[in-house]
């Protein structure tokens, strides 16, 4: 992830368009006429006029555009901020070099036709030539980009575009110039609009980690076709969701085949559905067509910040109320309750017959001030976050007259209101009153429902993804030797496929419940063994060929005797040998009875996705498992928030609730293997599939089973989307004469680290904060345990308190930039135990890994009057000096050897 240089892209102080031309219509003609400001061919530039200096480079031409045209790169006056490339794609290469050479640091490559069978090698080749000079490159095949703030219009576009404050990127031009359309319609702008096109340098991670830091986009709008970097892609996404609103139109919503398939999990989990999962994880918001893109952009365009999800609707007809209510409840959303003080001023307002109770209807003669009236206390009503006015057009009032009434009372509150203006012609004049005044409008009651529940699902994922996990339960650590000894034996015979046995025994080394399972090579085998384990039992064929045992009826439950036993043996291998005479026969397992009746079968598995790697599925099991098609999926690694809300999504979680005399089965135990599997394939990394099914759940627990795992040797090390835990970073150290461990943080270290925010003094808190704070609020709690290992670190130094519990010490922390550059870093220790020692052991932890991953410097801020933290910055060889902000010095370790 880098951001390098993108602001030679953004804010250029000169452009050179390479392949500049007089010939009508083609790509260099348009792009200089759009950089000139639409003169010429027709595009319409609506933004400020470029100040910079443009210089069209073409040997055949002197003159272009009123502009002198150079012949060669090396006649330009000075090395271009930007380059932008519309020549064939056999010269884009040697024009990267020869401008990272110049001195030019950002290219647009508009140039298209690439031939697939040499893409790929074009792409190395571009990539090489750049390298040295970290030149940037927004494409090929990019319509180019549109900065209307600062005139640059930088693109190929039949249009061009306002200033606002929501950036737009792109993978399909298409898309880019249907958006710019629908936009200059509805006097909608831009902060940045970018077409990414083949993304051989610049892709969304880089695009989405500037975009996030910059002061112009308060919102970020994708359309996203496909994802080459995941792990790149969901750390900037990540953090960029976490700073403002970022909604997602993603392309590719074929439905997966169902056709019956080797792994059910793999079957289950479609592309797209990992796509959502991931999205959702990411903390963004879906949109699932381009009519739902235009009304987040609406939405976003005009809203503003809001609490809560309950909304009051005024409304001039009970039949706009119904729809808008119905819109409102089968989305999610919640209607507010109006309080007695509203009440009692909306009937000093209204008729005696109006409705009392929200919506809250106007008759169809309602005269202007009867609106303002209305709109005054629903804009104060405390129980309420939004407010959605409804308007039909009538003969007996205009519509332009109750727009420019309410208009100067909408714009004086904090509170978000939302309008729909029902019809065309009528009242397109009052759409324009409050599209002026900032005000969101909508066409029809549902598109105003859904921009206003867009904005509360993206309130929701972030929620979640702020909620403090808990604590998992107590239990051994995971055997990991001994499933690596399973692993490895197995792959060094040549065996990719695990039977039922050694599934469950990595299962079970996992701390996950299983069936009591053993192998028998014939029926004789089987009945010793079921006298061992003990009648009932279950029998299952064995063969490394059949993956659905249940379909060829290689399956027998409840065999009480040895002679059932025996019986339903030999009834099972003739039946399989006649259904599968191709398949090779082991033998049989066999398998302690579980006998549950108030249980639920439930699936749990991992498939491997193309783009974002290891996904973990939770939903119905059984054999009908692909026809209830009741599932969810979530990326690894997973915590109980996380894995509650996987199975909350599924619809078998009501069931599981309980119901009537069925009692409620153990949520936390589901949850916990589900942990546990997402732990599993962070640890092991020649996991490409499994299938646990049933995994049978109760009051009780669960149980598996049923379980196969399938091995793919020579995976990355990083095919997480997400990086896990990293346990090999924990340390034990002696400290004062006790053993301490030094270890990253988790997001279940949230209750020790309220506890050590508790532990210091009112003067340690203002010193590490720069703020007086008598509480730790819980958003900034998750923020502070919740971390992304890729760019930032965190390490505790914990030990067990007198009480048995783990106590957090003190920690240090340091946040990387996307460049890998700085990471800015701040520490805090009890109180009671500073000046021991402890801050010096944690901080070289953190000096120590971030020199390991080459971070160049850490720095950070301290108050002046903080000499311990001064102290310790020059013990490491840090310089200390002084900030421009009073009463503040700036703090540098320099992490490179010298």
């Amino acid at each position: 992830m880098s951001i390098r240089n993108l602001d030679k892209l953004f804010k250029p102080a000169s452009v050179a368009l390479i392949g500049a031309t007089a010939r009508e219509h083609k790509l260099g003609a348009i792009a200089l006429a759009n950089l000139l400001g639409g003169e010429g061919q027709g595009a319409q530039d609506k933004g400020a006029q470029y100040r910079g200096d443009i210089w069209p480079v073409n040997p055949k031409y002197d003159e272009l555009m009123g502009l002198k045209c150079y012949r060669k790169l090396s006649q330009l006056p000075k090395a271009p901020d930007l380059a932008i490339i519309c020549t064939p794609p056999a010269t884009i290469t040697g024009l990267i070099r020869d401008l990272g050479a110049l001195g030019t640091r950002a290219a647009i490559v508009m140039t298209s036709g690439l031939d697939p069978v040499r893409e790929q090698s074009l792409r190395l080749a571009m990539l090489k030539a750049a390298k040295p000079h970290l030149l940037r490159i927004l494409g090929p095949n990019s319509m180019g980009l549109l900065v209307p703030k600062l005139g640059l219009n930088a693109s190929f576009a039949h249009l061009g575009a306002t200033s606002g404050k929501i950036a737009f990127v792109s993978q399909s031009g298409a898309l880019v110039s249907g958006v710019l359309d629908w936009a200059n319609a509805h006097g909608v702008g831009f902060s940045k609009f970018i077409s990414l096109g083949g993304s051989y340098d610049i892709d969304f991670g880089d695009l989405l980690d500037y975009l996030a830091g910059d002061i112009d986009t308060a919102a970020i709008l994708l359309y996203m076709e496909d994802i080459q970097a995941a792990r790149k892609f969901m750390s900037a996404a990540r953090a960029a969701a976490r700073s403002k609103p970022v909604i997602v139109l993603k392309a590719g919503r074929e439905a997966e085949g169902a056709a019956v398939a080797a792994w059910h999990t793999g079957a289950l989990a479609g592309s797209d559905a990992v796509y959502d999962a991931a999205i959702r994880r990411a903390g963004m918001l879906r949109v699932y067509s381009a009519e739902e893109l235009f009304d987040a952009v609406e939405t976003l365009t005009h809203i503003r910040a809001q609490r809560g999800e309950r909304l009051a609707i005024l409304c001039n007809g009970g039949g706009l109320g119904v729809m808008a209510t119905d819109a409102l409840v089968g989305s999610g959303g919640k209607l507010a309750d109006l309080s007695p003080d509203t009440v009692i001023a909306l009937e000093k307002a209204l008729p005696r017959g109006w409705s009392h109770d929200n919506p809250v209807g106007l008759p169809g003669d309602a005269p202007v001030q009867r609106y303002v009236d209305a709109i005054k206390p629903l804009l104060d009503e405390p129980q309420a976050d939004a407010l959605l006015l409804l308007h039909a057009p009538t003969a007996m009032v205009s519509s332009i007259d109750i727009a420019e009434a309410v208009t100067p009372l909408i714009k004086a509150t904090s509170r978000t209101v939302l309008s729909c203006l029902l019809g065309g012609t009528t009242v397109a004049p009052a759409r324009q009153v409050f599209n002026r005044a900032g005000i969101p409008t909508y066409d029809t009651p549902e598109k105003a429902v859904h921009g206003f529940m867009q904005i509360v699902q993206y309130r929701r994922n972030q929620e979640t993804l702020m909620q403090v996990p808990a604590q998992l339960p107590m239990s051994a650590t995971p055997r990991r030797a001994r499933v690596r000894e399973i692993v490895a034996a197995a792959l060094a015979a040549g065996q990719t496929v695990l039977g039922e046995c050694r599934s469950k025994e990595i299962l079970a080394a996992y701390g996950i419940p299983v069936a009591m399972t053993r192998m028998a090579a014939d029926v004789e085998e089987a009945l010793a063994v079921a006298a061992d384990i003990g009648y009932p039992v279950a029998l299952k064929i064995h063969s490394p060929d059949i993956a659905h045992k249940s379909d060829v009826g290689g399956v027998a439950l409840d065999l009480d005797t040895p002679d059932i036993l025996r019986t339903a043996a030999a009834a099972m291998l003739k039946r399989v040998r006649r259904m599968r005479p191709d398949a090779l026969i082991d033998g049989f397992t066999v398998q302690q009875m579980a006998r549950r009746p108030q249980s639920h079968e439930l699936i749990v598995g991992v498939t491997t996705d193309a783009a974002f790697g290891p996904v973990i599925l939770v939903g119905q099991g059984g054999i009908a498992v692909e026809v209830t098609a009741d599932h969810s999926i979530g990326l690894p690694p997973l915590n109980m928030v996380l894995a509650r809300d996987m199975l909350a999504r599924t619809r078998v979680s009501k069931l599981l609730a309980g119901y009537r005399n069925q009692p409620p089965a153990d949520i936390d135990a589901i949850c916990y293997t589900l942990i546990q599997v997402a732990e599993l394939v962070a640890d092991i990394g020649e996991l490409a599939e499994l299938d646990i099914n049933p995994l049978v759940a109760d009051a009780d627990g669960v149980i598996a089973l049923d379980a196969r795992i399938r091995l793919e040797p020579g995976q990355k090390s990083d095919r997480l989307a997400i990086r896990p835990y990293p346990q090999e970073l924990e340390e034990q150290v002696t400290w004062m004469g006790q053993s301490i461990l030094l270890r990253p943080i988790r997001p279940e270290d949230a209750p020790q680290h309220l506890d050590l925010f508790n532990a210091l003094d009112p003067d340690d808190v203002r010193l590490r904060f720069f703020t007086s704070m008598r509480e730790l609020p819980v958003s900034q709690l998750a923020r502070l345990t919740q971390i992304d290992y890729d760019r930032a670190m965190a390490f505790i130094a914990t030990h067990t308190g007198p009480d048995g519990k783990p106590e957090t010490l003190g920690v240090v922390r340091a946040v990387a930039d996307p460049d890998n550059i700085h990471a800015d870093f701040a520490i805090a220790v009890r109180s009671a135990l500073k000046a021991k020692g402890l801050g010096h052991i944690l901080f070289e932890k953190l000096v120590d890994y971030f020199r390991s991953r080459g971070t160049e410097a850490l720095v950070g801020e301290a108050m002046a009057r903080n000499k311990g933290m001064q102290r310790l910055v020059k013990s490491f060889g840090g310089e200390v000096t002084p900030s421009e902000e009073p009463g503040v010095v700036n703090l540098h370790i320099g992490l490179r050897a010298p």
